[in-house]
């Protein structure tokens, strides 16, 4: 039967300096309403003119967040996963390249019927139809306007919602305004005067904020709550503190704590049941009450900027949090490593129990990476390797295990004898980079028995993919003879998914993206038996052990989709098709 009931929106924009943490904020309000029992959608609006962000240099925009339905988005889509119950799509990120690409089609095709085409109302238009797009069977959604009020690139978004209230109605709207209030430390003051002129430049162009979250590295004093209230034009319980927290796992609770969500459905008219939290606090107990510590090196090319791995890092967060441990994380630029002496990198991945190589694309870094790997394999360190990580095991292990000097990707060298990775095969002759990338969920069949399965607990999965090379399976029986365990192929075999050294205490590689698909109260299997095996290394001072590690005692929440079903929505077998050719980049980012 449907739902007739009217959907509410709640517009979340921010002010004074960009990096307040707009993303962070909207997830943890889904967060609370979820927990309340209502059904919640996100949408992420950036005003930037990229289509997507797939080209984008991760030192300057971070990590590109994939969808099941193969959508490279903004990493913010990273944190509503990892903070609700959602699976998200294309649909939740909007940038306004998208919006102008789709504009100037109809243009094109005459849908305007020769009309002026103009920012009002055409491209207006086109962004509210985007909010209503995921605004089906669900009770609210939230808007994430991306950018700082003032920027001219955000104006239409600005716009456009301040359309969508004359729209639907005062009652069906809620305006949430993330500012700062920063403290002077030479006046030992906190000071409201960028909190009064971002609320008001947000007035001029036709939005009163309704409530104003107040990003600050100390709790608010009424007298200070008040005179926000006053100048901004809001109730002072309106007024609420967003103040630094140790974790991000924190935030949720401290907004809720203050009666943001309850503020918010009194505001929208709704009725909910009181929000549980009980899951967030027993997880923001496990962050401050740890029970040991594990040391995870990350060795890539990006980590100069540690936005680049988001989902990695919180997905190793969430590993270690099961356990009940505390992570130390030590950043290892793989450029850095080139050139250096075996002795040398040892020295520098001393005090580690776990080496992680991570995703990227290009020559720069991987003999970095190699030497970490060879470390790693040599001295029995739990090693993890994810898309380039694994593609750069099976380079490592054809030159030093199975005996193939020169073997290389021909990403890196076009000319190798031994192209052990190799592009994708549907792409070869295929020189253009837009759309061509493999792209999203697809199937994996694991071996009986190999530590993939142990970790997993099935045999078919389903996992993210974001890549454009593949192992080449005529170098298969060469490379399994010598030791290296194919423990991962799509259904029909025609992509290798997951490798092992079964002889090595925990040593594997797959060409997915796990991390895609941890959650804040569902840490991701593989995540857990890596951090697992680093645990048992650091207990055992650092010995080499063959074992299969155990997830241990991770939390017992798990979303209602399947984290390794196969049959999860979205998901596509191996021979199926991808997602449809797009007409503008999608490529691997700068080296």
């Amino acid at each position: 039967m449907p739902d007739h009931r009217p959907c509410r929106y709640i517009f979340v924009t921010g002010g004074v300096v960009s990096s307040l943490g707009k993303g962070l904020a909207a997830a943890s309000i889904a967060a609370l309403l979820e927990s309340r029992g209502l059904r919640i959608s996100l949408l992420k609006f950036d005003p930037y003119l990229n289509v997507d962000p797939g080209t984008m240099s991760p030192f300057q925009h971070g990590e590109v967040f994939v969808t099941d339905d193969g959508a490279e988005t903004d990493l913010d889509l990273g944190h509503y996963e990892r903070f609700t119950h959602l699976t998200l799509t294309r649909a939740n990120n909007v940038t306004a390249g998208r919006v102008y690409e789709t504009v100037l089609a109809k243009e094109r095709r005459g849908d305007y019927l020769g009309k002026t085409v103009q920012v009002i109302p055409h491209v207006t238009n086109e962004i509210k139809d985007a909010i209503r797009r995921v605004s089906d069977n669900v009770d609210i959604v939230i808007v994430e306007i991306g950018g700082t009020v003032g920027d001219i690139e955000s104006l239409p978004f600005l716009e456009a919602i301040r359309q969508m209230r004359q729209e639907v109605g005062r009652e069906n709207t809620l305006f949430i305004h993330l500012t700062l209030v920063p403290f002077i430390a030479a006046a030992g003051e906190l000071k409201t005067k960028p909190t009064q002129h971002s609320v008001r430049e947000l007035r001029e162009i036709g939005i009163q904020a309704d409530i104003v979250l107040c990003r600050t590295d100390r709790l608010l004093p009424p007298e200070l709550k008040a005179k926000i209230a006053l100048f901004c034009n809001v109730a002072e319980e309106a007024v609420i503190t967003a103040k630094d927290a140790g974790s991000i796992y924190e935030v949720p609770v401290l907004l809720g704590d203050q009666g943001l969500d309850k503020l918010a459905l009194r505001y929208l008219h709704l009725d909910a049941p009181d929000a549980d939290l009980s899951q967030w606090r027993q997880l923001i107990d496990r962050v401050n009450h740890p029970q040991g510590e594990v040391a995870i090196a990350i060795a890539g090319k990006y980590t100069d900027y540690e936005d680049s791995y988001k989902s990695l890092k919180e997905a190793l967060v969430h590993a270690a949090l099961a356990h009940r441990l505390k992570l130390r994380l030590d950043w290892v630029d793989t450029g850095a490593l080139e050139g250096r002496s075996q002795e040398e990198v040892a020295a520098r991945f001393a005090g580690v129990d776990g080496i992680l190589v991570p995703g990227g694309f290009g020559g720069r870094g991987i003999e970095g990476m190699l030497a970490a790997i060879q470390y790693a394999r040599e001295s029995g360190t739990p090693f993890f390797g994810i898309c380039l990580g694994m593609q750069c095991a099976v380079i490592e292990f054809a030159r030093h295990v199975a005996g193939l000097g020169d073997a290389n990707s021909s990403e890196f060298d076009p000319a190798t004898p031994h192209r052990v990775i190799y592009k994708l095969r549907e792409l070869r002759g295929v020189e253009e980079m837009g759309g061509t990338m493999r792209l999203g969920a697809w199937a994996c069949q694991l071996v009986p028995g190999s530590r993939a399965a142990q970790a997993y607990g099935a045999l078919a999965i389903s996992e993210r993919h974001r890549h454009r090379y593949e192992f080449n399976r005529d170098y298969e029986a060469q490379l399994t003879a010598a030791g290296l365990e194919i423990s991962g192929s799509s259904p029909d075999r025609t992509y290798v998914e997951v490798v092992e050294i079964p002889s090595h205490p925990w040593f594997l590689g797959c060409q997915f993206h796990p991390e895609f698909k941890s959650r804040s109260l569902a840490p991701h299997p593989l995540f857990c038996a890596f951090v697992g095996a680093a645990r048992t290394r650091r207990s055992h001072g650092g010995a080499s052990q063959s074992q299969n590690s155990e997830p241990g005692a991770v939390l017992a929440w798990r979303p209602e989709a399947s984290q390794t079903g196969a049959s999860e929505s979205g998901t596509r077998g191996a021979a199926a098709p991808g997602p449809a050719p797009k007409k503008y980049p999608s490529s691997p980012v700068p080296a």
